[in-house]
């Protein structure tokens, strides 16, 4: 009876134990995305080819403006060795200056009136001129027919000053004593103009032009001879400048200042002119030309 009655308990726990096993219980499937269909847009191919047309009239061509002073010290350096030998003026301020005054040739001022060292009208000017915005609104400065002219009226501008006379008491070769001394004469009001210009004359090794017109620098001068012909051929570049531009009554021509390894060839295919049209318009029996010569490149209306 006894293992009838502890038989019986067996099954009614084993009983029990399987209906509380049996729990409900949630099984969670992993979540995969439904595929979409990718959204293609199609641009229409007129919209392309007038979208490119706005973006050729807009393109702006980034200049480096290290190598754009590069360019313009291997352009107007013989011109301020040549004003040094005249007039005793370091070639090296002069070069700094136009650097620093025309942002190598390129600020507006230098672009619409060939004025690359700020000088303004003051009363003695009988030449043109052009209204421009600087320390005050609507100042006077100076007008020229082309850069070296305006490279000569420096010369002259700081020659006939009285103010000015002290400095050609100065060493020719004392660049950072004609740098504070033209800021001490007020040819400018920055208090920084010295530093200024004494950073471009060494960061660019100007003071070589220096020492080659003294003759100091041995290792890297010119000698006098090459230094004459540097002479003779920007001259020469001037009278036929000159008379091109008397033969032309525009003055939109397009010029261009040749720079070292350049050659008459390589000049007509970068503004996509003839030889012939070239040595036309500016006088030139052949094809030689040389360091610094300035050349028309282009005419307002080509003939």
């Amino acid at each position: 009876m006894n293992f009838k009655n502890a038989l019986i308990g067996i099954l009614i726990s084993l009983f029990l134990a399987s209906c509380g096993s049996h729990k409900n219980t949630t099984v969670y499937k992993k979540y995969v995305p439904k595929k979409r269909p990718k959204l293609v847009v199609v641009i229409p191919k007129k919209d392309i080819e007038e979208a490119d047309q706005v973006f050729e009239k807009v393109k702006i061509e980034v200049v480096n403006p290290k190598q754009a002073t590069l360019d313009y010290i291997n352009a107007f350096a013989p011109l301020a060795i040549i004003e040094m030998k005249k007039y005793n003026i370091p070639a090296s301020i002069t070069l700094a200056q136009g650097v620093l005054e025309s942002r190598s040739g390129r600020s507006e001022l230098s672009l619409e009136s060939n004025n690359h060292f700020g000088v303004k009208c003051h009363e003695n000017w009988k030449g043109d001129y052009v209204i421009h915005d600087d320390e005050e609104k609507g100042e006077c400065f100076r007008k020229y027919e082309h850069p070296l002219g305006s490279y000569q009226d420096h010369s002259l501008f700081l020659t006939s000053r009285p103010r000015y006379s002290f400095l050609f008491k100065l060493k020719q070769d004392d660049y950072k004593a004609w740098a504070n001394g033209l800021k001490k004469a007020g040819y400018a009001t920055d208090t920084s103009y010295p530093s200024k210009l004494i950073k471009i004359i060494e960061d660019y090794q100007l003071f070589l032009y220096d020492e080659e017109v003294l003759g100091l620098n041995k290792k890297h001068k010119n000698n006098l001879d090459e230094l004459d012909n540097i002479d003779k051929n920007v001259s020469d570049s001037i009278i036929k400048t000159t008379v091109a531009f008397n033969n032309d009554k525009s003055l939109n021509n397009q010029m261009h200042t040749v720079l070292k390894g350049e050659t008459l060839y390589a000049l007509s295919k970068k503004y996509q002119v003839n030889i012939d049209d070239l040595k036309r318009w500016n006088k030139l029996g052949s094809n030689a030309i040389s360091v610094g010569q300035i050349l028309i490149v282009k005419k307002d209306n080509a003939q």
